[in-house]
């Protein structure tokens, strides 16, 4: 019963956000309706047991995307109501025939592979097995450590090297005088 109304609470977040960040006329709001919607990607993630993936979407995502664009939007002053002379609001132009049009050739491929990939699925929905739900922390953690150690290691070395050259790319220059 509790992960029948997890998974309903959960999806009903993650539609009502998404459709409340396209609807919503000012960035702040859109930004916590994404929050939301996050979050109820993050429950999906634990009805169906993936547990460390849903820590991560609240960690990563939810924690730091979202704070990031606040704060991105705070300091541009990204408010978007700009309004001409006449008192007509701007809005910017989205693009142009040529973006339409491969916009929505990429709309139409992509529902033809989703229908080619969900028609089979659908299919034989009444042959599916329900499996356990167990977590994957404790197995995930295994791998790392003992199977994949080297692509662990080899990705922390990256991920040093990355903040390092943020950190002499963001140091300030020094000018020298002659």
């Amino acid at each position: 019963m509790f992960s029948n109304t997890l998974f309903l609470v959960s999806a009903l977040l993650t539609i009502g956000g998404a459709v409340a960040v396209v609807v919503s006329k000012n960035l702040m709001h859109a930004c916590i309706y994404l929050l939301a919607s996050l979050f109820g990607v993050a429950g999906l993630y634990a009805c169906i047991g993936a547990d460390f993936l849903a820590a991560t979407q609240l960690v990563v995502y939810a924690g730091g995307v979202i704070i990031l664009m606040l704060f991105a939007i705070m300091l541009t002053g990204g408010s978007g109501n700009r309004v001409n002379k006449y008192g007509l609001e701007k809005i910017p132009a989205m693009g142009n025939p040529k973006t339409f049009f491969f916009a929505g050739f990429a709309a139409l491929v992509s529902a033809a592979v989703l229908i080619k990939v969900l028609v089979p699925v659908f299919r034989n929905s009444g042959t599916l097995v329900a499996t356990d739900n167990a977590p994957t922390v404790e197995r995930i953690g295994t791998l790392l450590a003992t199977d994949h150690i080297l692509a662990f290691e080899i990705s922390s070395v990256l991920l040093l090297g990355a903040l390092i050259g943020a950190a002499v790319i963001s140091r300030p220059r020094k000018e020298i005088h002659d």
